[in-house]
């Protein structure tokens, strides 16, 4: 098993477990998966075909596939709650706020992280410009709720500097890393809470989210979506209303899709056990020569992700024509390079461009 390897995997050993990539520039709309992923979720098929589900032996690939998160975010496994989507667990956040609590987010942050908090009622949701987000909190301000990578610009918060100012008045912090963990190195363990959809840059099928909690902040929390697998037990709480919930993170997990966690498991593993500072320096170098081949201003904190102003999507229609794949966000034509692309994907681009 990867988990047992010492040393981390080295930049060529995680390229090597891809076989796509060339002209995918879109990680940050959806990740490619390894091969190990699709030769385990193709054996899984085939093998329930003919003998249907093995509860227990999905229930391993849940736990394996935990353990591989708690690596990546840097905290211990029970802070780990599982679920499906990140409003799902950004709505449990927003459910325990008390009444009346003041919420920052920045201007124009996905809207998985803001809504459940503008439409959970009772709170005010105050929007601030990212870089002005750490002098925007105020004493009143309860939590501060924001993308650690912006998906529609790329850009990267400061997130010490607002983790700071948030501590200096007593508030909370929940960072959403769906746009960064795979290609940033991440510590959830500065934040009250952490969340990050798999599906993106670690490769994953759609459908594996993850819940970093202090567990001082997890106490705070009500356990809103208890089911059958929230259980200290999950076998033995599957009916009537006596079960005991996990004294963990676990008490907040949501039942797991089986199949995606089938193709997650290999995909998280692959980058929990990979060298992180040698992709980060891949990705970002990568998109800066992409940047500079294009005459564009580098932003102050290096991102695997490029976007410029296309509000007539006709560089995104350039790029597509040319057989690359990429997206457009808010008026914005919008790059990813991932450990599977490389400099040929660069030039590649900017010949369509041109």
């Amino acid at each position: 098993m990867l988990e047992n390897m010492t040393a981390p995997l080295d930049l060529v050993a995680v390229r090597a477990a891809f076989d796509g990539g060339r002209d995918y520039l879109a990680a940050c709309t959806g990740g490619l998966p390894p091969r190990r992923s699709r030769d385990a979720l193709i054996a899984d098929i085939m093998r329930s075909v003919t003998h249907g589900a093995d509860a227990a032996a999905y229930s391993a690939i849940v736990e394996q596939t935990r353990q591989h998160a708690a690596r990546l975010l840097q905290v211990s496994r029970d802070r780990i709650a599982i679920g499906s989507q990140t409003s799902v667990l950004v709505s449990l956040i927003a459910a325990s706020l008390p009444e009346g609590s003041e919420v920052l987010v920045p201007d124009g942050d996905f809207s998985s992280l803001v809504l459940p908090f503008v439409h959970r009622g009772g709170l005010r949701v105050r929007c601030a410009p990212l870089a002005e987000l750490a002098d925007a909190v105020r004493p009143d301000t309860a939590l501060v709720a924001f993308s650690i990578v912006q998906s529609a610009s790329g850009e990267v918060a400061d997130h010490a500097a607002i983790t700071a100012a948030a501590r200096a008045v007593g508030a909370r912090t929940l960072c959403d890393g769906t746009q960064a963990v795979g290609w940033l190195p991440v510590d959830a363990s500065a934040f009250d809470a952490f969340v990050v959809h798999a599906y993106k840059w670690l490769c994953a099928p759609r459908g594996v989210a993850f819940l970093a909690l202090t567990e001082e902040f997890a106490a705070t929390l009500t356990p809103l979506h208890a089911g059958w697998y929230a259980g200290a037990d999950p076998w033995q709480s599957c009916y009537g209303d006596a079960a005991t919930l996990a004294s963990d993170a676990r008490r907040f997990d949501v039942s797991p899709a089986w199949q995606a966690f089938v193709g997650a498991e290999p995909a998280l593993g692959l980058f929990a056990n990979a060298d992180m500072s040698a992709i980060h320096r891949h990705t970002t170098e990568l998109a800066t020569r992409f940047l500079s081949g294009m005459g564009l201003p580098s932003p102050a904190t290096p991102s695997a992700i490029v976007t410029w102003p296309d509000p007539d999507a006709s560089d995104l229609t350039r790029l597509q024509a040319a057989g690359i794949t990429a997206s457009g966000r808010a008026g914005r034509a919008r790059l990813a390079f991932h450990v599977f692309n490389d400099q040929d994907d660069v030039d590649r681009a900017i010949r369509a461009l041109r």
